[in-house]
């Protein structure tokens, strides 16, 4: 697995993604995810699924180190009064004693940007996260974000697949000198039956979810967030690194984008969005 590196993180390159995940679909997966060789699993305090997580993270005999654990602190836990007990808790739902890396979920908040920040640096000094960052947040937010932060932030997350251009926060996320982490990937299946996907992994004798994370690592920088409910696929989904795509290829992937075609954009927690026009 290669990792993308900011600063002193060393992200896994491919994360196993958790989102609306059952503890039924946690119990069976993560232990085979972990099996199939994942180091990164990704959560959030709102997926109500971290004990489900710790618990099998815990049982796997997998040292620690070895494995990276992302989650979110939810919006509704940013304020200075609520925002190390929420953390504490993660932590204790977990079964660790630190957080790889802790994200601001959403932007969408009455708490202002500056306290949450204050949050995330409190809880990185004392020791019970290793690295911060922020999800879902556009250009002007995770500018503000940075200049607010006395310790380093590693990442923005945010949705990005082939039918959305992303290219102008990816730019600026990368300008400052933050990682991209990609989540909703597959656009929710939609990748599955595009022509061009479908031709660009008949040449290469890949599967359409190989060609798309393949994609998605390839450009520098891009962290990708791999979900499946389907354990035969949890080892192709890791193979990714034995083939390259060409020039043609990754500029057809491109080429799929389109106006509208954001998937995750919940009212009252998303920003006012970057231009996606292509």
């Amino acid at each position: 697995m290669l990792n993308v590196n900011v600063g002193n993180a060393a992200i896994p390159a491919i994360g196993f993604g958790t989102y609306g995940m059952s503890a039924t679909d946690v119990y069976r997966l993560i232990p085979a995810a972990l099996g199939a060789g994942f180091r990164h699993i990704d959560t959030a305090q709102i997926y109500r699924n971290e004990g489900e997580i710790g618990e099998c993270v815990a049982a796997s005999g997998i040292p620690r180190s070895e494995i990276f654990l992302t989650t979110k602190v939810w919006v509704s836990n940013y304020s200075e009064r609520l925002f190390e007990a929420s953390v504490n808790e993660s932590l204790r739902k977990l079964k660790t004693d630190y957080i790889d890396l802790l994200l601001l979920h959403w932007p969408g908040s009455d708490v202002p940007l500056a306290e949450q920040i204050a949050g995330l640096n409190a809880v990185a000094r004392a020791g019970k996260v290793k690295h911060i960052g922020v999800s879902n947040f556009n250009r002007a937010l995770m500018t503000e974000a940075i200049g607010l932060s006395a310790a380093t932030l590693v990442t923005n997350q945010f949705e990005y697949h082939p039918y959305l251009n992303q290219s102008r926060l990816i730019e600026s996320t990368l300008q400052a000198g933050l990682a991209v982490t990609g989540y909703c990937g597959m656009a929710i299946g939609r990748v599955f039956s595009d022509p061009t996907l479908k031709e660009i992994g008949a040449r290469h004798g890949k599967t359409i979810a190989q060609i798309v994370l393949r994609w998605l690592v390839q450009q520098r920088g891009i962290v990708a967030l791999s979900r499946t409910t389907r354990i035969d696929r949890l080892a192709q989904n890791l193979a990714v690194f034995d083939f390259e795509l060409g020039n043609t290829d990754m500029a057809a992937i491109h080429s799929l984008a389109t106006e509208d075609s954001r998937i995750v954009d919940p009212p009252g927690l998303a920003p006012l969005w970057d231009s996606t026009s292509v």
